[in-house]
C-alpha cells in the first residue's frame, strides 16, 4: 500500500547583508534587535534603521543613511536591522506599518522618530539637532541671531557657577528633546543663556527662567507659579504658544490629508525654493523671511527684526505701555476710524451690455465723542451691519450711477440708534479692470469729495473707507509700494504662508502652472481653495521681497488684479485639417469670445462614452456648415480650467455662441436628443442669420445654400435608412427559416431523448434483477461452503477413526493366530470372542458405508449447484 505524499514546503533563505560589509553602517540582518539594545549602551547618540530587504524605498534610503554616516559615524553609532526576518527578533517584537523606520536615541532619552524626507542633507540636520538641542547663546549679537529667525525661539537662563548641572537645566534639555520628538520638523529651537547682563536683555533675571520669543504678538515667560517645571510642560506650553508665521510643507509622497488640511484653513502662499538644510546662510530664505515677518507685523512700532537697544522694551512681556500710549493717542487723533464695521456692496449693471458696476463701501460709525473702549476691542455686529445694507438698499438709487470717476461718499443716519450713522463711499469699477497699480492714486488716495447728504454728517473727513482701504484716508497706516506692514491684520483675505522644498516637491508646483523647462527652481503661486482658484506669480520676475510684497497686496485689494491660472492640457496638438476645433484653456479666449463666427462647443470627457458617441454626429455637423460662419469645436473639462461662468456638472453639455452675442450663451436642452436634425434647427433657431435685423443677399444666399445642403443630408439620410429596411427585412425572413429549422431539431431531440429515456430505465431494470441474482448466488455459496467445510472436518475425523480400526484388525489378526495353538477347551471362547469382533468390524463397515455414500451424496450436489451456476 502506497501512502498519500505530504505538502512540501520550501524554507525561507537566510537574509543577507543589506548594507555593504565596509560601511559605516551595522548591519543585524537577522533581526538581532537584543544585540542593539547592547550596542546601544555603549553610546551616547545612537541611529536605528529598521528595513525591509525588499521594500524599494528601503532601498533608495540605504545610500543616503550611508552617505550620513560616513559624515558622522565618530559621533554618532549608525546600526540597521532587518525587521522583516520572521526567526527575528525585531519581527517578533516590533510592529511596523511601513519601512523603512529610523529612531534616535539620545543617551537613554528615545526613541525620537524621523518621520521627514529620506534625504541625506535632512538627516543629518535631524541627527545634528538630536546631538545638540539647545544652542549656547553667549553673547548679544548671538542673542539677536537668534531672536531673528522665523522659526520661534525658546531661551532658558541658568548659571553655571553654583554646580555643574544647575537646577532645572536637565529638565530645559529635556524638553528640547521633547520637541524634536513631538514635532520632527523641529520648528521650536531652543536655546540656553548663562550670562546674567544678556539675559536681561530678554527680561530673564531669575535663573531657571525660559522665555518664549514671539515677532507679532508678545512674547511670553513660562509661569512657574501656575504649571509645574517640567519637561513635559515646558515642551506643551512652547508648542501651544509658538508663533507659525511661514510653515514648512513637506508631503511624505503617499495618501496624505497634510495639503488638504492646510488648504482648507484659508488661502495660502506656496513658495518653491531650493533648499539645503545644511548650508549655514540662506539669503532666498531670509528675504521671504523678512516679508513674512513685515505680512505678519500688526503693530508698526516694532521693527521687523528685533533691536539689541531695544530687546528689553519690545520683546518682553511688560512691553506694552508704550504700545497701549500709542493705541490711545491714536484714538484720540481718529476717534471713528479706529475699528470701524464695514462692508463691500456691489451694485447691479445699469445695462446688460454693460460691463461696469458700481462698488460702495458701507460702514457703520460712532457719532463723534464716542470714543472706542482702551481694554476690549469692539468687534463687528452682524445685526448692525444687516440694517446698514437694509437702509442702503433703500436708499439704493442715490447711488446708481453710470460712469463716475471719483469716489462719492455719502452719510444717513441709522433707523435704529441715533448715536450711529452710516457712511457710503461708492465709484464705478470695470469688470475686467486689472490695473491697481495705476488706479490706486485715484481711487484710494483721498480726493476731492462730492457729497450728496442724507444726514447730518456732511464733512468729508468722516467718512471711512473698508478696512483693507483705510490706510489712504489715515496717513499714519499709508502702505507703500514696497512695505506691506501689518497688512495680514487689515485685510479680509490673510494669507497663511508655506515653504516647499523644490528639490523634493518640484512636481507640486509644476501642477500649479510651474514651467518644467525652467532650470531655476523657484516658483510661487496663491491658492484659495474656498473660491476655486489659484494665482501664479510670473516665472519671468526674479522671486525677490518686493515681487513677493507686490504678488501679496496685489491679492489683498478688494479687486485684485490679478488673473486666475487655469491648467492648459499640454497633449493637445493642433491640425488645420481637423474639422471639429480642438480647445483648451489658452485658446478658449480667442475660439470663443474673440472669433467672428458662431461657434458651437462640446464639453467631453475621455471616461464619458455618451459623448465619445458625439463625434461623427459632430463632424458631419462641421462640414454641413460653412466654414466661414460657423466653427464647431470641443473642450475636455478634465484636463482644462474654465471661466466660471461656463462651467458645468453634466457631461456632455453643448453651448452656442451666436455672433455678436457672444455673452449670451445658450445651452442645448437636455430633454432633446442629441441628433443632427436637432442640432441645425438649434443652431438656425439661435444664430445670428435668424435673428430680427433685415437680411441681405449674401444672408440669404448663405442660408440657402444651409438649407439645400440640410435637404441633401436628410435625402442621404432617407436613402441610407430605406436600404438598412431592407436589409432587415432580409435578415429577419433568413432568421425565420433558421428558427423554423432549429424548432425542428429541437422536435427530433426531443424523441431522442424520450427514446434514450425508455431505454435507460428498461437496462436499469436489468441491472437490478441482475444485483439480485448475484446477490442470491454468493449466499448460496456461502452456505455451501460452510457445509463443505463440516464434511471436511468430519471426513478427517473419519479417517483418523479407519486408522485406529485398521491397526485394531491387524492386532485381532495377530491375536487369533496365537490363539490357534492354544488348547482345545479354549476354541469355544475363541470362536465366541471372533463373533463378537466380527459383529463390531461389520457395524463399523456399515457406518464406513454410510459416510463414504454421505460424502458421495455432497459431491454429487456440489457439482450440480456448479453447473447450475
Amino acid at each position: 500500500s502506497c501512502s498519500r505524499a505530504k505538502d512540501v514546503t520550501m524554507p525561507a533563505k537566510l537574509p543577507v547583508n543589506f548594507f555593504s560589509t565596509r560601511s559605516p553602517v551595522i548591519d543585524l540582518f537577522l533581526g538581532q534587535l537584543d544585540y542593539a539594545d547592547q550596542l546601544r549602551q555603549d553610546s551616547e547618540i545612537v541611529l536605528y534603521f529598521f528595513y525591509a530587504p525588499w521594500c524599494g524605498q528601503s532601498i533608495a534610503a540605504r545610500e543616503e543613511i550611508e552617505h550620513v554616516a560616513s559624515r558622522l559615524s565618530d559621533q554618532v553609532l549608525f546600526v540597521a536591522v532587518n525587521c522583516w526576518w520572521n526567526q527575528g527578533k525585531c519581527r517578533k517584537q516590533k510592529h511596523f506599518f511601513y519601512f523603512p523606520v529610523i529612531h534616535l536615541y539620545h543617551r537613554s532619552f528615545g526613541p525620537i522618530e524621523y518621520k521627514g524626507p529620506m534625504s541625506a542633507v535632512y538627516i543629518e540636520k535631524f541627527v545634528r539637532r538630536v546631538m545638540t538641542p539647545l544652542l549656547y547663546i553667549s553673547s548679544r549679537s548671538k542673542l539677536l541671531d537668534f531672536l531673528s529667525n522665523y522659526e520661534p525661539g525658546v531661551v532658558g537662563f541658568f548659571e553655571f557657577n553654583a554646580s555643574p548641572q544647575p537646577p532645572g537645566y536637565l529638565t530645559f534639555f529635556t524638553s528640547a528633546l521633547h520637541s524634536l520628538k513631538k514635532d520632527y520638523l523641529g520648528t521650536i529651537r531652543f536655546g540656553v543663556v548663562t550670562d546674567k547682563r544678556v539675559a536681561e536683555e530678554i527680561s530673564l533675571v531669575h535663573p531657571g527662567s525660559v522665555y518664549l520669543h514671539r515677532h507679532a504678538n508678545t512674547s511670553l515667560i513660562y509661569p512657574k507659579d501656575i504649571m509645574n517645571f517640567t519637561a513635559e510642560n515646558i515642551c506643551k506650553w512652547a508648542l501651544e504658544n509658538r508663533e507659525m508665521l511661514i510653515r514648512w510643507l513637506r508631503p511624505h509622497g503617499g495618501k496624505s490629508l497634510l495639503l488638504n488640511n492646510e488648504l482648507k484653513k484659508g488661502p495660502a502662499l506656496l513658495i518653491f525654493i531650493p533648499y539645503n538644510p545644511l548650508a549655514e546662510i540662506h539669503p532666498l530664505l531670509d528675504e521671504i523671511t523678512k516679508v513674512a515677518l513685515e505680512y505678519h507685523k500688526c503693530n508698526k512700532s516694532q521693527a521687523a527684526e528685533p533691536d539689541l537697544q531695544h530687546l528689553g522694551d519690545s520683546d518682553s512681556p511688560a512691553f506694552d505701555s508704550s504700545v497701549t500710549d500709542a493705541h490711545l493717542k491714536f484714538s484720540e487723533t481718529f476717534p471713528i476710524a479706529k475699528y470701524p464695521c464695514c462692508n463691500t456692496v456691489v451694485l447691479p449693471q445699469w445695462h446688460s451690455i454693460s460691463r461696469t458696476h458700481n462698488v460702495c463701501e458701507l460702514c457703520v460709525n460712532q457719532t463723534l465723542g464716542v470714543k472706542p473702549n482702551k481694554v476690549h476691542v469692539p468687534h463687528c455686529n452682524f445685526l448692525e451691519i444687516e440694517a446698514a445694507l437694509d437702509s442702503f438698499y433703500l436708499q439704493e438709487h442715490t447711488f446708481f450711477q453710470v460712469i463716475s470717476n471719483t469716489i462719492e461718499c455719502s452719510n444717513f443716519l441709522s433707523f435704529y440708534s441715533p448715536f450711529s450713522y452710516y457712511t457710503a463711499c461708492c465709484r464705478t469699477v470695470n469688470r475686467h479692470f486689472l490695473s491697481f497699480i495705476s488706479s490706486e492714486k485715484t481711487i484710494f488716495q483721498t480726493p476731492k469729495i462730492a457729497f450728496s447728504s442724507h444726514g447730518k454728517k456732511d464733512n468729508a473727513q468722516f467718512s471711512i473707507p473698508h478696512i483693507e482701504d483705510r490706510n489712504c484716508f489715515i496717513p499714519d497706516l499709508n502702505i507703500s509700494s514696497t512695505n506691506i506692514t501689518g497688512l495680514s491684520c487689515r485685510t479680509n483675505k490673510t494669507l497663511n504662508l508655506y515653504l516647499l522644498d523644490s528639490n523634493l516637491f518640484w512636481i507640486y508646483a509644476e501642477r500649479l502652472g510651474a514651467s518644467r523647462s525652467t532650470h531655476l527652481k523657484e516658483f510661487a503661486a496663491i491658492v484659495d481653495l474656498k473660491e476655486e482658484v489659484h494665482y501664479v506669480l510670473d516665472q519671468n520676475q526674479s522671486l525677490v521681497g518686493p515681487t513677493l510684497e507686490n504678488f501679496i497686496k496685489n491679492f489683498s485689494v478688494l479687486y485684485s488684479p490679478l488673473k486666475r491660472h487655469l491648467v492648459d492640457d499640454p497633449s493637445v496638438h493642433f491640425h488645420e485639417q481637423h474639422v471639429v476645433t480642438e480647445v483648451t484653456t489658452n485658446t478658449f479666449h480667442e475660439t470663443v469670445f474673440l472669433s467672428a463666427k458662431n461657434v458651437l462647443l462640446l464639453y467631453y470627457a475621455q471616461w464619458c462614452g455618451f459623448c465619445a458617441s458625439l463625434n461623427h454626429i459632430f463632424i458631419q455637423l462641421a462640414r454641413l456648415l460653412p466654414p466661414d460662419s460657423f466653427t464647431v469645436a470641443r473642450i475636455d473639462v478634465t484636463r482644462n480650467d474654465l471661466p466660471w461662468e461656463f462651467m458645468t456638472d453634466r457631461l456632455p453639455t453643448i453651448l452656442f455662441f451666436p455672433h455678436q452675442r457672444k455673452e449670451q450663451s445658450v445651452k442645448f436642452p437636455e430633454d432633446f436628443s442629441v441628433n443632427l436634425p436637432n442640432l441645425l434647427k438649434f443652431i438656425l433657431h439661435h444664430s445670428s442669420l435668424s435673428s430680427s435685423e433685415p437680411c441681405t443677399k449674401e444672408c440669404l444666399h448663405k442660408e440657402s445654400i444651409l438649407q439645400q445642403g440640410h435637404i441633401s443630408h436628410l435625402e442621404r439620410e432617407i436613402r441610407k435608412l430605406r436600404s438598412e429596411i431592407s436589409a432587415l427585412h432580409q435578415a429577419h425572413d433568413q432568421l425565420e427559416a433558421q428558427l423554423s429549422e432549429a424548432r425542428r431539431e429541437e422536435q427530433r431531440l426531443q424523441q431522442q431523448k424520450h427514446t434514450l429515456e425508455k431505454q435507460h430505465k428498461t437496462l436499469q431494470l436489468h441491472s437490478e434483477q441482475l444485483q439480485a441474482t448475484y446477490d442470491q448466488k454468493n449466499q448460496e455459496l456461502l452456505e455451501m461452503a460452510e457445509k463443505l467445510q463440516e464434511l471436511a472436518d468430519a471426513s478427517e475425523n473419519l479417517l483418523k477413526e479407519n486408522a485406529l480400526l485398521r491397526i485394531l484388525v491387524a492386532s485381532r489378526g495377530g491375536k487369533l493366530q496365537s490363539k490357534d495353538e492354544i488348547k482345545e477347551p479354549l476354541q469355544s471362547e475363541q470362536i465366541l470372542s471372533e463373533d463378537n469382533d466380527i459383529s463390531l468390524s461389520t457395524a463399523t463397515a456399515a457406518s464406513q458405508e454410510k459416510r463414504i455414500d454421505n460424502i458421495d451424496t455432497i459431491e454429487t450436489e456440489h457439482s450440480s449447484g456448479n453447473r447450475t451456476e
